[in-house]
């Protein structure tokens, strides 16, 4: 008998490493984030994610905020769970009927004294929570002078539907540049124009490297290398086409040791490394079954560590992208955003002004330059 009925992610996030300061553990606490629902569903499930931690975590409760009622989330038929070091946990099935284009509002409680280390940073119209003190996960106006908005999105990393068979995600797999806006401007061009049956999730982490990691504690936070990442973070519910967009900070994050003992010469790879590096992340796409599209590198000219032998890598890297076969598309983010009269380099409009992040306008390029094809 043909499915009608699919689990499809429409919302998610990458797990990291947190900055490892002295105030990294935290108490009675709420910590809330919205989640704009793509399309209708019966059904929502959440997984929480303790994958970089060092020390269990404890949920003392969960909450779901919708059209003006909280609902309880069990995990488990529990109102708390506690979830290891490195591991995760999915909360039962709560049947609510969810329409399109609406939003709900995913709260949860800790109590006690929690290690705050599973965590991103991420950035966007569609990207912004709060945390607050006390329990409030009951509390439809948390009161603003005990709450601050964050984007750090700590614990939670999935938010998945049971929904119509058609629909589908789409995961945006990166680094820092993946980590900001565009992701969250390509699902609002999907509302817009009429793709209602995608979601898109964006699995990103500042700093990520495809081949390195660093084991220091003073950077740390930048993110696991892709063999600890890719297969945690793309298999998802719903999910047939993955975009990467990663290998920058491969190229530029190695300075020698006279000037950063953390940032040998040594971590820095050979073209045909990083190359041998995205291929594994194609096969292990296509062993889950997902169509690939890979975006080009941004101009760096003008970055403080940007050099000619790093601009003759990121060329050569993006050549393969252009040309390789193994590969549904090449989404080319670089011709798309580079100044024509300075190719290395930002166009001035899409320069954040660091000369390596685009500008707002320059993220909002980046959606409209995804295929319809990968849309549709």
């Amino acid at each position: 008998m043909e499915q009608t009925q699919k689990w499809v992610s429409v919302w998610g996030n990458a797990v990291s490493v947190a900055e490892n300061r002295p105030e990294r553990y935290a108490k009675d606490i709420t910590v809330r984030y919205p989640i704009h629902m793509p399309f209708a569903a019966q059904a929502l499930r959440l997984t929480f994610d303790n994958y970089c931690g060092t020390e269990p975590i404890t949920l003392d409760k969960i909450t779901v905020f919708y059209g003006g009622e909280f609902y309880p989330v069990l995990c488990g038929g529990q109102r708390s769970v506690t979830i290891p070091a490195g591991e995760n946990a999915v909360t039962d099935a709560l049947a609510i009927p969810l329409r399109a284009e609406e939003l709900i509002q995913v709260s949860f409680y800790l109590a006690d004294f929690t290690l705050m280390r599973s965590v991103v940073y991420t950035c966007g119209p569609l990207s912004e929570g709060l945390y607050a003190n006390g329990d409030q996960t009951e509390n439809a106006e948390i009161d603003i002078m005990t709450s601050r908005k964050t984007h750090l999105f700590y614990f939670l990393s999935n938010v998945s539907v049971l929904t119509d068979a058609g629909n589908r995600t789409v995961v945006c797999y990166g680094d820092s540049i993946t980590a900001q806006d565009w992701p969250d401007h390509l699902a609002m061009r999907c509302y817009t124009q009429g793709y209602t049956k995608t979601a898109v999730i964006r699995r990103a982490t500042s700093g990520s490297r495809i081949l390195r990691q660093y084991s220091c504690l003073t950077y740390e936070s930048y993110g696991l290398s892709g063999e600890n990442r890719f297969a945690h973070e793309v298999p998802t519910d719903g999910a047939d086409t993955v975009i990467i967009q990663q290998g920058i900070n491969d190229i530029i994050h190695p300075v020698g040791e006279t000037v950063n003992v953390f940032r040998p010469m040594s971590d820095l790879p050979t073209v045909e490394e990083l190359i041998e590096g995205l291929k594994t992340y194609i096969a292990q796409a296509r062993s889950y079954g997902l169509r690939v599209y890979v975006g080009t590198l941004l101009p760096m000219g003008g970055w403080r560590t940007d050099a000619p032998f790093r601009q003759q890598m990121r060329h050569a890297y993006n050549e393969f992208i252009r040309t390789t076969d193994l590969i549904d598309g090449c989404i080319d983010f670089d011709a798309a955003l580079r100044d024509p009269a300075n190719p290395d380099h930002f166009l001035p409009e899409y320069d954040s002004g660091d000369h390596l992040h685009p500008s707002k306008a320059g993220y909002k390029r980046m959606a409209a330059e995804v295929p319809e094809e990968l849309l549709k």
